[in-house]
């Protein structure tokens, strides 16, 4: 079976969200599959090494890369099955062509107002038409499948669920110490946030539910240890008034923005941290929950979307639209009886998920539908 693998954001230089996913998935496909042909199309890019069976092709569009360039492979290519793992597939294809995409989460259906308005036009018809044209959809958790089925109108049987996977591989970093010392953090004095900045992440009310932590804890007269908020992650849409509101707030000592941090330096920041605090009003799936449990570092995540089926019994759960409950949850997780249940719940948690074990579910997908 040859199949055509849309791995346009695999190899880019600073992966986050579906480009990790592309590149895990694909890495994972290659151990543990050497009887089929994969042609995995890229745009310019460096990569490693990769068993025979798998073929580059370098598609050079600077524009319409999925619509021109990989639209022209499919009748270029004599694929059996084409798989894009996130969520965009060329209008025009070779009829016949059979089609899996992975759809991370429908955002701009829930919460438009934090996208702009190109992006939820474009996914609006990407999800209203593509998505109901594929053979197949894999969705990263049952909350997407959901989401598919009531706001899409999708077939539940054309839906598998496959749940992402944790890096092993940059998670076996042992030391603390040292990697916090070169962000100026010492360990267990700091909450963390990982995501891109920006409104869906939640992030005003973390900054103001930390900010009255630290007035509950300097008038309690607990304050002898000197608290911050560590936030890492690229600069997203609609992220100004984010960046501006520790200074609003008087605590802008406090808060430190990091940006992107090289994957080699996360198990540190990881295992330092108080908490990973995590109140995303929306998820397809949430993988800083699964990295987190992976380091021990205990979780306080949102109540709502795909975040108690990622996380199950592993962090303590609080109503993202609340400042109060969000504040609840960090002095909650302070407590050394219930920190060491939650993060022993993660560590059980975690051995549901692999990316070995979605690259297997993934194959049975792509090769069931020929």
């Amino acid at each position: 079976m040859i199949i055509g693998f849309d791995g346009s954001r695999a190899f880019t230089s600073s992966r986050t969200g579906t480009e990790n996913y592309s590149y895990q998935l694909l890495k994972a496909l290659a151990k543990i599959d050497r009887k089929n042909t994969y042609i995995v199309y890229l745009r310019p890019s460096s990569r490693d090494d990769w068993p025979d069976n798998f073929q580059f092709s370098i598609l050079n569009f600077q524009f319409l890369w999925t619509q021109v360039g990989l639209a022209l492979q499919t009748f270029k290519d004599k694929l059996d099955v084409l798989f894009v793992p996130a969520h965009t597939l060329p209008i025009i294809r070779k009829p016949g062509l059979k089609t899996v995409v992975t759809v991370h989460d429908l955002g701009s259906e829930y919460l438009p107002q934090m996208h702009q308005l190109k992006q939820r036009l474009y996914l609006s018809y990407m999800q209203k038409h593509q998505l109901k044209s594929a053979t197949k959809l894999i969705a990263v958790s049952k909350a997407t499948k959901d989401d598919l089925i009531k706001k899409i109108g999708i077939d539940g049987k054309k839906i598998e669920v496959i749940y992402e996977g944790w890096d092993e591989d940059k998670f076996k970093v042992d030391t603390v110490i040292n990697g916090l010392r070169h962000y100026n953090l010492q360990p267990k004095t700091y909450f963390f946030f990982v995501g891109t900045v920006q409104p869906r992440k939640n992030l005003a009310r973390l900054i103001q539910a930390y900010s009255i932590f630290v007035a509950k804890q300097s008038s309690s007269g607990n304050n002898h240890t000197k608290m911050e908020l560590v936030i890492i992650g690229k600069k997203g849409w609609l992220s100004d008034e984010i960046y501006g509101l520790p200074k609003k707030l008087g605590i802008e000592d406090r808060v430190k923005f990091l940006g992107y941090v090289p994957d080699k330096d996360m198990p540190a920041l990881y295992k330092g941290a108080i908490a990973l605090v995590f109140p995303s009003l929306f998820e397809g799936f949430g993988l800083p929950i699964l990295e987190a449990q992976v380091c021990g570092c205990p979780v306080i995540t949102s109540n709502l979307s795909s975040m108690p089926e990622v996380a199950g019994k592993g962090a303590v759960y609080v109503n993202p639209y609340s400042v109060d409950d969000i504040v609840e949850g960090m002095f909650k997780v302070q407590s050394s009886k219930f920190k060491v249940q939650i993060v022993r719940a993660g560590y059980k948690n975690i051995k549901r998920f692999s990316w070995e074990k979605c690259a297997g579910e993934t194959l049975k997908v792509l090769e069931g539908v020929i």
